[in-house]
């Protein structure tokens, strides 16, 4: 499915957004680029806060930037971490990108090094609760 999608173009756009981080506590800085079915790229870095549970990820501030702008449907996904390791998204941004993307969706990280990485969303959370899971639920 990574027909279309713009890659080199996430890349840059997500390593910019990653010098915008604000990450004084865990001195991680995430930038993400997403490509909506419109073409168009979105997108975020990560916001820490010194009460931690106000942090926002950089995957949740590119969806929504992209909500705003009133786009619902993704192709493609891409992370950057200046780090030796290749990063994918953690756990609570899994499952905001599983309310937007399809599960054959590609995710993508990259780093300083050039490196990539690819999995779908599938992969990185399967059996995800989903819109999809919920309308197929009996209710009672």
């Amino acid at each position: 499915m990574t027909t279309g999608i713009q890659w080199a173009e996430l890349a840059r756009a997500a390593q910019a957004a990653s010098e915008q981080a604000y990450a004084p506590y865990s001195k991680f800085p995430v930038g993400v680029a997403v490509q909506a079915s419109s073409g168009k790229i979105y997108t975020g870095c990560n916001v820490e806060n010194a009460s931690y549970g106000g942090t926002i990820c950089a995957e949740r501030n590119a969806i929504a930037a992209a909500i705003v702008a009133g786009e619902r449907q993704f192709i493609g996904l891409m992370v950057y971490t200046p780090q030796d390791q290749l990063t994918p998204p953690c756990g609570i941004c899994r499952q905001v990108i599983a309310e937007f993307f399809t599960p054959d969706s590609p995710v993508r990280s990259c780093n300083h090094l050039e490196q990539q990485q690819e999995w779908t969303l599938e992969q990185l959370l399967p059996s995800a609760f989903t819109p999809l899971f919920l309308a197929n639920s009996k209710k009672i």
